[in-house]
């Protein structure tokens, strides 16, 4: 029985110093963890001093607004309390206690409080909330970029640019008459959103899923195979705002894009070519498939006017 006793003592010995040591590795992490809120660019420690200063003169306030007898009191009993303690301990120590116990105080309150709202504005993706704001700040300071094209390439280059600056303006070729933004083009009489599509979606910082779900692509379906779900949002959103930047703006807030996607026109842009054999093509979806050298290219009409926010 003895022997039972020994070990099950060991056991719980050995279980306690474990978790002692758990404690011990994760204390640091959490350190850590809180002095991120006070980093440079938070702004979180100038409006925690502001916030202390605003207690302490509103205690005044109301005090001097009373006939300040609660600060006589207050005094007093702080008096009181002074002595009380330099009787049992002397002041070396009396004091560094006092003032420690009163910082614990200060940031377990604080650290509460900051904890409360990080639950429940927590990203849920594995982020910390602070990292977020963070990276958020040093994004909002990046450089002022503007890109203009179309196609694949643009996307490509806003899926990088957006981990250096949020302060990106991509302009958008209207010119696409192939596929799914053709047929939408045709038959809505709206701008092709093809391109649009997916600047938006290279632009997302919303969750992976949501942003999948925009460059979804039906493959079965009368009148849907071919098209994409966010080509059919936005000209949903189109319809309904009665507006294309409305509706690019709308749709942009839905995957919280880093930056601005803007058409580079709302005219009915069509692209055409001039063959040195005497042929006209027309159709941006149909100068690459013609056989032969291109004379000379241009739009029709000849000069669309910009987006003025471009």
């Amino acid at each position: 029985m003895s022997i039972g006793l020994l070990q099950q003592a060991l056991h719980n010995i050995k279980v306690e110093k474990q978790r002692w040591l758990t404690v011990g590795q994760r204390t640091p992490q959490r350190v850590n963890h809180w002095m991120k809120w006070l980093a440079p660019g938070l702004l979180i420690k100038r409006w925690l001093l502001l916030s202390i200063t605003g207690m302490v003169l509103a205690t005044l306030g109301a005090a001097i607004w009373v006939g300040l007898t609660p600060v006589y009191r207050l005094m007093g009993l702080v008096s009181d309390v002074i002595e009380t303690l330099a009787r049992v301990l002397p002041n070396s120590l009396s004091g560094p206690f006092a003032l420690a116990l009163g910082v614990v105080l200060l940031i377990w309150g604080q650290s509460r409080s900051v904890g409360s709202i990080t639950e429940v504005l927590h990203p849920g993706d594995g982020e910390e909330l602070v990292d977020r704001l963070l990276a958020h700040r040093r994004l909002n300071r990046g450089p002022k970029i503007v890109a203009i094209g179309g196609g694949t390439g643009l996307s490509t280059i806003l899926r990088g640019l957006k981990e250096y600056s949020a302060n990106i303006t991509a302009i958008v070729t209207v010119a696409d008459d192939g596929g799914s933004s053709g047929r939408l083009r045709r038959e809505m009489g709206t701008l092709p959103p093809g391109d649009i599509r997916n600047c938006v979606a290279a632009l997302a910082t919303e969750e992976e899923l949501l942003t999948q779900l925009f460059q979804y692509r039906f493959n079965t379906g009368d009148g849907l195979s071919g098209h994409s779900f966010g080509n059919l949002f936005l000209t949903a959103m189109t319809d309904i705002t009665g507006d294309p930047e409305k509706a690019i703006a709308a749709s942009s807030k839905v995957l919280a894009v880093r930056g601005r996607v803007l058409p580079a026109t709302l005219s009915d842009v069509c692209l055409w070519a001039d063959m040195t054999d005497g042929r006209r093509i027309e159709g941006e979806s149909q100068i690459p498939h013609a056989e032969g050298r291109i004379a000379r290219v241009g739009c029709t009409p000849a000069n669309p006017p910009a987006l003025p926010a471009a």
